[in-house]
């Protein structure tokens, strides 16, 4: 959540995200056109880029060098790509490579697996785990979850009754979060064990296409946005465990009568009315379109980020005491050329609310997100951090050496 990679017509571009008010360009190639994948290792200067000139291609590049590290073909279209610092997966439609990074050297092919038309698949950021999570049928919302460094399948997951359309990792691996294609009920696993955890309901629509699942990097809070205008965000919290005596009022009393009939209720109904609704929500301008969503803490407070595939970063103040409605703070354009600079009817600060503002007196609320395992949250880049030799194998490709591969300094 340090950074910003958007594909284009003309190429692709990276962003840093360490500024609400400023959205800094720290890189653009023109050199391949129609870029439809573009992801980043952390905030390193290694890339991945498949275009739709030669969509079955996979060319791997350190953008600050200019150079091409390695480039990998495949037997039909590249759907997606995920990458940590251990691994590398390309999931087609029904087939899934997964490469060591280090030296790029195929290590598993997962072959036959269900249709998945939309690559859908999740790999940990946490390389000490390495978990892989991909759809096991087409027909129902059945979760394989692959170990990418002993290179086995660890457990499958019957998650949903419909065909799976989301699923996202937490910062260290432990859980696993997913929609179906449905898109009404979000569920969070215990990872590797495939226990329910939080059972979370967005909305009653029939159907949701659930375009963006993603974890806060502390894991309190899980983000979903979906092909309507609302995106909802929920606390992972036993509200059963803690919750505080409630004040004698209509809603309360209304809310304990709910809680006892559903003792004498079907469990398919009672658990649809024990389902913890969303603790914060952004209302979007436009709704129809694709849009990427992050959780990150960006000067030193939460913050939601909202990614539209109308060219735009919208970014939000998330109050994680109080929820409610986030603030839309800052409006960035992602298409200008070089540095970008807005305007200042783009600056869309309102008042803040007293709420949030006894939020930020509280900001040692936010754990650093610099104590996870596996990740920092400059990726290094603020620091002149190198990689570590051990979290790699021993290959051709010195992702540790700042000479060879340095970290982007921002």
């Amino acid at each position: 959540c340090s950074s910003l990679a958007i594909g284009t017509t003309t190429g692709y571009r990276l962003f840093s995200l360490s500024s609400v008010e400023q959205l800094d360009q720290v890189h653009e190639s023109n050199e391949i056109p129609d870029v439809y994948i573009v992801e980043r290792l952390f905030s390193s200067s290694l890339v991945v880029v498949v275009s739709h000139a030669k969509p079955q291609q996979m060319n791997v590049y350190h953008f600050k060098k200019g150079t091409e590290i390695c480039n990998y073909s495949y037997s039909s279209n590249i759907l997606s790509i995920r990458l940590n610092r251990q691994r590398l997966v390309v999931c087609l439609e029904e087939s899934i490579y997964i490469h060591n990074i280090k030296d790029m050297k195929l290590l598993k092919t997962i072959l036959d697996t269900p249709p998945n038309t939309t690559g859908l698949c999740a790999l940990s950021i946490n390389h000490a785990n390495s978990y892989l999570a991909y759809p096991g049928s087409a027909t129902s919302g059945e979760i394989v979850l692959y170990d990418g460094n002993t290179l086995k399948t660890a457990s499958t997951i019957p998650a949903h009754d419909g065909p799976l359309a989301a699923l996202a990792f937490n910062s260290t691996g432990s859980k696993l979060a997913s929609a179906s294609e449905k898109g009404t009920v979000i569920r969070v696993f215990s990872i590797p064990g495939g226990q329910k955890l939080y059972e979370f309901r967005r909305g009653m629509k029939r159907y949701v296409n659930i375009s963006s699942l993603v974890f806060s990097m502390d894991s309190q809070f899980l983000c979903a946005s979906s092909n309507t205008e609302t995106v909802h965000i929920f606390k992972l919290e036993h509200l059963t465990d803690s919750r505080p005596e409630e004040p004698p009022t209509w809603s309360g009393y209304m809310g304990k009568m709910f809680q006892a009939a559903t003792n004498y209720l079907p469990a398919q109904v009672s658990g649809m009315m024990n389902q913890d609704r969303a603790f914060a929500t952004v209302r979007l301008n436009i709704s129809g379109q694709r849009n990427i969503c992050a959780l990150s803490t960006i000067q030193k407070l939460p913050r939601l980020l909202v990614t539209m595939s109308d060219g735009h970063l919208y970014i939000y103040n998330l109050d994680p005491q109080d929820g409610g409605e986030c603030v839309l703070i800052k409006k960035h354009s992602l298409l200008g050329s070089g540095k970008m600079e807005e305007n200042k009817e783009n600056d869309l600060r309102p008042p803040l609310p007293q709420s949030y503002a006894a939020t930020v007196a509280r900001q040692s609320t936010v754990p650093s997100t610099s104590t996870m395992p596996g990740y920092s949250e400059d990726g290094g880049a603020l620091r002149g951090e190198v990689i570590p030799e051990h979290e790699f194998a021993t290959g051709p490709v010195c992702l540790d050496d700042e000479n060879e591969f340095p970290p982007v300094s921002i």
